[in-house]
């Protein structure tokens, strides 16, 4: 195609005595931009998913820590009556992981019904993987995990007598 519009300029150049008022368009080139757009864009949502993701297991992080704080004297009983440190780590391990899991499932619902919407009140078909939501939902359970790691190794690093005799 590229070819051929180059030699048709040429002829239409001849034509016109070298006065270029007209404009070839070939469709490969329009395709390559609006590839080099959807590029771009998708870059922009990996951007923007990665910043609300951080934002989220900050939020978990956050969460947790001030659950750590106003449990100080449990963890303290727990830790003396012979609650091993891993102990500790798993319960507010699976608290995060608890707590990423319900936020998942909720976006996941979100996500779905914006998306019907979007379907029902425009011209534009939107796709939902099965892949998609299960890869969502991993991703959630992930950041739940790593942003529930250090609240956890927090609680379990407090001393007995310390965290007992905490107000």
């Amino acid at each position: 195609v590229k070819p051929v519009a180059e030699v048709v300029e040429r002829m239409l150049n001849r034509r016109h005595n070298k006065k270029k008022d007209f404009e070839i368009i070939v469709p490969e080139l329009l395709l390559q931009q609006e590839r080099q757009t959807n590029t771009t864009f998708n870059y922009v949502l990996s951007a923007i998913a990665s910043i609300s993701l951080l934002v989220g297991g900050i939020g978990i992080m956050n969460i947790m820590l001030a659950s750590v704080m106003e449990r100080i004297k449990e963890i303290g009983v727990r830790l003396s009556l012979g609650a091993t440190k891993r102990d500790i780590i798993s319960q507010f391990l699976s608290e995060a992981v608890t707590l990423s899991i319900t936020g998942g499932l909720i976006g996941i619902a979100l996500g779905v019904t914006a998306a019907w919407l979007v379907e029902a009140y425009t011209d534009i078909q939107t796709i939902i993987s099965p892949i998609s939501i299960f890869l969502s939902f991993f991703v959630s359970i992930t950041i739940g995990l790593v942003f529930g790691i250090f609240p956890a190794r927090k609680a379990s690093m407090q001393d007995p007598v310390i965290s007992l005799r905490h107000e």
